[in-house]
């Protein structure tokens, strides 16, 4: 089974299943992280779905849209990392991935 690793905002990192076809977000909330709010549900609107991707992975990713990047903009914690994670589809490529919640604005 692929695998997604999530660091929640205590710092602590969780492995869970990566469920081909579904949203990085779909796949954090579905495992009970309170930390990930997703208001909007994967609509590419809210921005509460923030998650820092790991370096290695980065380019693995496909390119962000307009919406997306002016949503991130909006927070004061983007980084050249900074994904929504709604906007990321999981598939073989990311076995492994790792991402970290970002903080709340």
């Amino acid at each position: 089974m692929p695998k997604l690793y999530v660091t929640d905002r205590a710092g602590d990192e969780t492995e869970v299943e990566g469920i081909i076809g579904r949203s990085i977000m779909e796949i954090i909330r579905d495992n009970g992280f309170d930390d990930l709010l997703a208001l909007c549900g994967g609509c590419c609107s809210c921005a509460t779905c923030h998650v820092f991707i790991a370096p290695a992975f980065i380019d693995s990713l496909p390119a962000m849209s307009e919406d997306e990047h002016d949503l991130l903009d909006s927070s004061d914690y983007r980084t050249p990392a900074s994904r929504l994670s709604c906007q990321i589809r999981f598939d073989h490529a990311l076995d492994g991935l790792k991402v970290q919640i970002a903080p709340e604005d």
